[in-house]
């Protein structure tokens, strides 16, 4: 264990770096922050966090740098999540409440991230496997043609078309339409199935065959959207950045046109903690130069879906997580009120 000196050292050394981009020395800790002991005891400590492998010397005769454990012990020991002010916060609120619709959130949110942490903004929408229904509307676009539309508590639309055999009636379409709500609204997706299996036994012979191409239809769209959606934006943050990657930057880039290693990057939406993955931490070996912080969000206290920032492993780590966590939990309130 580290004793509280060293730890605050640590703290001075991945501070001054983050904020000048340039190894740190004993001399300027000591000119720039309170340590209380002489530049000979912080080269000590330095020689020891070195030893643990917290820092590291780029550069023969260079200052140190945090390295990803270092980084690693800061984030859960050192860095409290800094807290946005008050113009941030209302800056947030009003531009996310001009969205008109779920795509127009996640846009939003995109650019909002990327502004805010001057990194590589990654949302997911959210997913139907973890939404429930708000409401099945059908309507009828020609005596045998119908459309469905599936409204979401996530604020989610999706609307397909239903050709029918035969003309279907506004009596029974209305019938239908009442039922099917009955069955469903306030089920979550994954339980819809075997709530409407029986359906189409319940009406007239002549209905049947229209009852069971709606509910074909609703059970195809289900399928069809099982599969996460991504948007990401802020790439060209990256470019502000390069000397923080080693050789390029493209394998980054690379990374990041993956939706599936952008999805494992954020992890499971369940996890509505806030989660920071640091440079090797990072699976995929294309990204072991860059840090990941995301969190859930969702309404009513569930996480439907993540949303997170990419940038280099020197990063503002309480700045970054302060606005990510703001952010999230702005979108949520927005999805509770749609």
């Amino acid at each position: 264990m580290l004793s509280e000196r060293r730890l605050e050292v640590l703290r001075a050394i991945v501070q001054d770096y983050v904020g000048t981009e340039e190894p740190v020395g004993s001399k300027a800790l000591t000119e720039r922050h309170r340590l209380g002991v002489s530049p000979a005891t912080v080269r000590n400590d330095m020689a020891v966090l070195e030893d643990e492998g917290y820092i590291a010397q780029p550069h023969t005769s260079a200052g140190r740098i945090p390295t990803d454990k270092g980084y690693r012990l800061f984030v859960d020991k050192l860095a409290g999540v800094k807290p946005l002010s008050t113009p941030e916060r209302r800056a947030i609120q009003n531009f996310l409440d001009g969205a008109v619709d779920l795509d127009d959130v996640v846009g939003r949110t995109v650019r909002l991230l990327a502004q805010l942490t001057r990194q590589v903004a990654v949302v997911q929408y959210p997913s139907l496997t973890r939404s429930t229904v708000r409401h099945v509307e059908l309507l009828a676009l020609a005596p045998a043609r119908l459309m469905l539309v599936l409204i979401t508590d996530t604020g989610r639309v999706e609307q397909r078309l239903v050709d029918c055999q035969t003309p279907f009636g506004e009596a029974s379409l209305a019938d239908l339409r009442a039922r099917l709500n009955s069955r469903v609204v306030g089920r979550r997706f994954t339980d819809v199935p075997p709530l409407v299996q029986d359906l189409p036994e319940s009406f007239e012979t002549e209905d049947r065959v229209t009852v069971k191409a709606v509910l074909d239809t609703l059970l195809e769209t289900l399928v069809e959207e099982a599969e996460e959606r991504l948007m990401i934006g802020g790439t060209a943050n990256l470019t502000r950045f390069g000397h923080d990657f080693p050789l390029t930057i493209r394998p980054v880039l690379e990374a990041l046109e993956e939706q599936v290693v952008l999805l494992k990057l954020l992890g499971e939406a369940s996890e509505s903690g806030m989660a920071v993955k640091i440079g090797h931490e990072n699976a995929y070996e294309g990204l072991n130069s860059t840090s990941v912080v995301s969190v859930g969000y969702g309404s009513g206290g569930e996480a439907v879906a993540k949303l997170g920032v990419v940038g280099p492993t020197r990063m503002d780590y309480p700045g970054t997580m302060g606005a990510v966590r703001a952010v999230a939990r702005y979108v949520g309130q927005i999805l509770a009120e749609s």
